[in-house]
């Protein structure tokens, strides 16, 4: 627990190694701090308060915002002032005024053995660095009896700051710069391998249920969920992507309750019209784009991969017999066409992927993450199905691949960690 008051000893090198040598480059940030929080000069005695607490609000910010990100989990454990201010939006407007925020890929794993995160930073003027760190879990976790297996097919949505971890009934908030965890509210209906996306400031989800065709809206706020559609397709192992005011849903097969009376025939083909397509919900009004048909990747591959990025448009990875293929959707979601033309898919450089490791008898996994508002990552993992045997290739295991939106070609990064294979991604400023 934390502290009400910072403790003398330790961290007075704190405060003279973090004070501005020339004030003019201090930066004046207002600090929201409630009234109860200040200390109160009446109650407080001067021979017991410390160097550090005696310093004003701002001051105290500036030293907070300068500290190496390394040593920033260890703070908020100080004292609830710390807490408070590394908490504020203030914290954040002067570290990026100093340039200490950095886009990076953030991959979070939980596992039996532990729960960790993977650090990738992906500064466009520097080389890219990977750092891993155990993250704190809450225990016990609500509304969860087993959290490895609740967060064994976890999808990551970033908001600002937090990446919200959600799983199959149960959902943590992580702070991307302090690793802090709180234990959040689970999604209405339990879902596996299911699409999530964040848009306008809020978090979609649909898919990964053969129960309920339901898409649900978290609203971080209130930390409460609530149905907002029902998606024209039940889709399993899908994924999910948010980009100009649109939720996608995108490959997966087709799942149904049963007892329809359908014939195999036609489950079969339904099953190959999710694996290749994308559904689009227009979040302002709640409608589908395409509910009658949704939109096919050329070429008939299975999408494997999807995600938003900064221009507003949705990037997908798919898997064709011996190869992968990337597109990107031109246009908006009302207008047709399904070549290169505006509105319709538009072929960009596959990714470089090592010859041999995707084929027949490869299952293939790809989690994306538009990172800076000019980059997508993938990070590809490839596996030999059970029963089958790799044709001539080996497994991939945690490959991050960086594609530059402007220039239009992929580069290689530090692969993340053993153990991060079915890791949660997403994109961060940290």
């Amino acid at each position: 627990m934390a502290a009400e008051s910072c403790h003398p000893r330790g961290i007075s090198w704190f405060a003279r190694s973090c004070i501005p040598a020339d004030p003019a480059r201090h930066i004046a940030v207002p600090v929201p701090i409630s009234a109860a929080s200040t200390t109160n000069p009446a109650a407080s005695d001067a021979e017991e308060e410390s160097p550090i607490s005696a310093l004003p609000h701002e001051l105290l910010l500036e030293c907070l915002a300068r500290v190496p990100r390394a040593s920033l989990p260890a703070l908020p454990a100080v004292c609830r002032r710390f807490a408070a201010l590394l908490a504020s939006e203030g914290f954040l407007h002067l570290r990026r005024a100093h340039g200490r925020l950095r886009p990076c890929l953030l991959a979070v794993s939980v596992s039996s053995a532990h729960f960790a995160r993977a650090l990738l930073q992906l500064g466009a003027s520097s080389v890219p660095e990977l750092d891993v760190a155990a993250l704190p879990l809450p225990s016990p976790l609500p509304h969860c009896s087993g959290s490895s297996s609740a967060f064994a097919h976890a999808r990551a949505v970033a908001l600002g700051r937090d990446v919200y971890l959600i799983g199959r009934g149960a959902t943590l908030r992580v702070d991307a710069l302090t690793g802090a965890s709180h234990a959040c509210a689970p999604t209405l209906f339990p879902r596996k391998k299911f699409a999530a996306a964040a848009v306008g400031g809020r978090i979609y989800v649909a898919g990964g249920s053969a129960r309920t065709a339901a898409v649900e809206e978290y609203d971080p706020s209130a930390d409460a969920w609530r149905v907002v559609a029902e998606a024209p397709r039940r889709r399993y192992g899908c994924a999910g992507a948010g980009a100009g005011g649109v939720f996608y849903v995108a490959g997966g097969v087709a799942v149904s309750s049963g007892g329809d009376g359908s014939g195999g025939a036609t489950r079969a083909l339904e099953a190959h019209a999710c694996a290749g397509s994308v559904d689009a919900l227009h979040v302002a009004s709640g409608a589908w784009a395409w509910s009658a048909r949704p939109r096919a990747v050329p070429g008939g591959g299975c999408v494997v991969g999807a995600c938003g990025a900064g221009d507003g448009h949705l990037y997908v990875v798919a898997s064709h017999a011996v190869d992968l293929s990337f597109w990107r959707w031109n246009g908006g979601v009302n207008r047709g066409g399904g070549g290169g033309g505006p509105g319709g898919w538009v072929a960009l450089e596959a990714p470089p992927v090592p010859r041999g490791s995707v084929g027949l008898g490869m299952a293939v996994r790809v989690a994306m993450a538009g990172v800076g508002g000019d980059r997508v990552t993938a990070v590809v993992n490839a596996t030999a199905v059970r029963g089958h045997n790799a044709a001539g290739g080996g497994a991939l295991e945690g490959m991050v691949l960086v594609y530059d939106i402007g220039g239009g070609k992929w580069s290689r990064a530090p692969d993340l960690p053993p153990g991060f294979r079915r890791a949660a991604c997403a994109a961060v400023e940290c």
